[in-house]
């Protein structure tokens, strides 16, 4: 998949996802602002992608998908806000620009990230309004999102990997690898999920959606542990060596960049099996699973 392609399915989802961010208005403009601010700070917008194509896929018509890909687009940026504060990462930059809580502070930063978190919410419901829209494959969809984005998801990840800096305590890769699962793997399984789930896909067309989205989503972890060894941060937009400052244990410092890298393509391209025993096309979302694999930023 060449850069342009991507960069045009971004600039499509960049079209749904602002018509649900609200007006900057009134006595909460500021933390409007904020939240506007750290959306708009651009990104590849993988997860609502992975949502459309895969919607498209199993045969989705309609527009009842918008709702939950700005959704996820405002669930995976709170994360990053809050995860680029100085009680955590310490990011001064992110994509090139200056971080939510450099620009607003951090206090305005952390109400900024509950904003969007709630706002997601709002924003997915509006799917009940879509004409037309099955209302059970909705309620599913927003019970997957909650799960995925909770404790036993991202947000549960993402503290199991605080706690281990916080403690300085070694971690292995059993945990390393229920870290990158929940952490980063759980919106991209919720974004593939959501799709199918969305088109009417059937239990057993989900589990592998499932599958092939926890590949996917380990993967493009393992892929940011090497590129914040080696990335280019005129490329990436963030600081390279961050992770080593922060004394965080990564596949990469467990298993070294050689076979971190290898592991990462291994995943990939049993993704790409599991993909196609589905029998569904989409040359897109196949070329765009490939992609996740030798990436530069």
């Amino acid at each position: 998949m060449n850069d342009s392609e991507l960069k045009l399915a971004a600039l499509r989802a960049d079209d749904v996802i602002f018509k649900y961010l609200p007006e900057e208005d009134g006595y909460p403009a500021t933390v409007i602002s904020a939240m506007n601010y750290s959306v708009k700070t651009g990104g590849k917008r993988i997860r609502p992608i992975f949502m459309q194509e895969t919607y498209k896929m199993f045969g989705g018509k309609g527009e009842v998908v918008e709702p939950f890909m700005a959704a996820i687009e405002m669930i995976h940026t709170y994360s990053l806000v809050h995860d680029d504060l100085e009680a955590m990462d310490n990011d001064e930059f992110r994509r090139g620009r200056k971080t939510t809580h450099v620009i607003y502070g951090e206090g305005m930063a952390i109400l900024a990230g509950d904003g969007l978190l709630n706002l997601a919410f709002e924003t997915a419901l509006k799917a009940f309004d879509v004409k037309g829209a099955d209302n059970a494959g909705v309620i599913k969809a927003l019970k997957l999102l909650a799960e995925k984005s909770g404790l036993y998801g991202m947000l549960g990840g993402q503290a199991c990997d605080v706690d281990a800096e916080q403690k300085k305590r070694a971690i292995d890769m059993d945990e390393l690898m229920y870290i990158h699962k929940n952490k980063t793997g759980a919106l991209i399984e919720a974004a593939m999920l959501i799709g199918a789930i969305l088109a009417g896909a059937d239990d057993k067309e989900l589990e592998k959606v499932d599958q092939i989205a926890l590949l996917v989503g380990t993967a493009f972890q393992i892929e940011d542990d090497i590129l914040d060894v080696e990335g280019d941060a005129s490329v990436t937009g963030k600081p390279v060596g961050s992770d080593e400052r922060n004394n965080k244990v990564t596949y990469v410092t467990l298993c070294g960049i050689e076979e971190a890298r290898s592991d990462a393509r291994a995943m990939s391209e049993r993704a790409i099996e599991v993909f196609d025993s589905l029998g569904r096309e989409n040359d897109f979302l196949r070329e765009l699973i490939i992609s996740m694999i030798g990436r530069v930023s």
